[in-house]
């Protein structure tokens, strides 16, 4: 199993130090976020500053950037971290498209097929020196004249993630993408009973195999070093799960697990200005299925309980504003946990 953390988003200054940290206590890989600040300046930092760190967008959002645009940044963060890079992209939901990013919404899933699939057809092009030619009913793209032409590439094609939550996005990213990144706002039996079965559909549409596959995320990891940690840890996840959950597109996970009327009840508190109204109305149940909690000493047993089977990649953090500081030698434990994902296709 993989485990990814965070670095600072808000001053580059101290990214490659702690990148270098980071990678130095064993983690797997880095992830940024499309939030507060930027999601590929960090990466191109952590880049020139690790070796063997895997760097990712967590995720990254696709509509406000021309699939051109993304191509062009994730093939010079591929080339400067020498084949490290991870593409991850989400939708974001029609509210901040419209009304944060000023970009024009319509259905998430054609989009982004027509998206991943364009991405690929600009780095064949790039690559091998094929016309660019994808027609599509969102994108289109024809010219290419050599003077926009980069380097060739030593590396990999860029794997590309998908966030998703819903069965027509989990299928879609089972069907185009090299793997998918799971909300923290998920529950083990969400995962069991509705992810793998839609990533499985998309499977059958793109004989992908598992094993090529990587299945990241899918809830929170809440430890510490004493109970007192692990408690306001605890109490910090609560508060983002009543976050996620006032907004509708989450909604499958609540009902899932038997919290329906729980949704419309945030909804209303955020809508009256209640912020602080949102984590005493999370019931320790649902913290519970959402999170592996535990100090640093059990906390391994916890992800195993949790995670174990599901997923390949768990993050040890969620927000840069909290980077993880988790034991290397509870970092090498975690990584020794089994999973079904073994390497990316190559797709060069």
């Amino acid at each position: 199993m993989k485990i990814f953390n965070t670095v600072d988003q808000s001053d580059l200054q101290k990214a490659g130090s702690m990148a270098k940290d980071v990678e130095s206590n064993g983690y797997s890989g880095i992830t940024t976020f499309e939030n507060r600040h930027d999601p590929f300046l960090p990466l191109a930092v952590c880049a020139a500053n690790t070796n063997i760190l895997e760097l990712s967008t967590g995720v990254a959002i696709a509509f406000l950037r021309s699939p051109m645009s993304t191509a062009q940044i994730a093939w010079d963060l591929t080339n400067l971290s020498k084949g490290r890079f991870i593409l991850g992209l989400g939708p974001q939901i029609k509210a901040h498209n419209e009304k944060r990013f000023s970009v024009p919404w319509s259905p998430p899933v054609p989009r982004l097929r027509e998206y991943v699939n364009s991405l690929r057809a600009i780095w064949a092009t790039w690559q091998t020196g094929c016309p660019l030619k994808f027609a599509g009913t969102h994108y289109q793209f024809s010219l290419m004249p050599p003077n926009f032409v980069p380097e060739k590439s030593n590396h990999r094609m860029t794997p590309v993630t998908l966030a998703a939550v819903g069965p027509k996005m989990l299928s879609l990213a089972g069907e185009v993408a090299d793997g998918v990144q799971l909300h923290p706002f998920c529950t083990s039996a969400y995962i069991e009973t509705c992810v793998l079965p839609q990533l499985e559909k998309g499977f059958k549409k793109s004989s992908m195999k598992r094993e090529n596959f990587e299945i990241s995320g899918g809830g929170f990891i809440v430890t510490g070093a004493n109970d007192q940690e692990v408690n306001e840890m605890a109490e910090w996840v609560r508060y983002r799960i009543g976050f996620y959950a006032s907004t509708p597109a989450y909604w499958p996970v609540l009902e899932h697990s038997g919290y329906g009327d729980l949704g419309p009840k945030l909804n209303r508190l955020t809508k009256e200005g209640k912020w602080d109204k949102l984590a005493q109305n999370i019931p320790d149940d649902l913290l519970h299925e959402c999170a592996a909690i535990g100090r640093h000493e059990f906390v391994v047993d916890e992800i195993k309980k949790r995670f174990s089977g599901l997923v390949d990649t768990v993050q040890a953090s969620q927000s840069y504003e909290k980077p993880a500081k988790i034991p290397s030698e509870i970092v090498a434990e975690i990584k020794q946990i089994p999973s079904p994902f073994l390497a990316f296709k190559n797709r060069r």
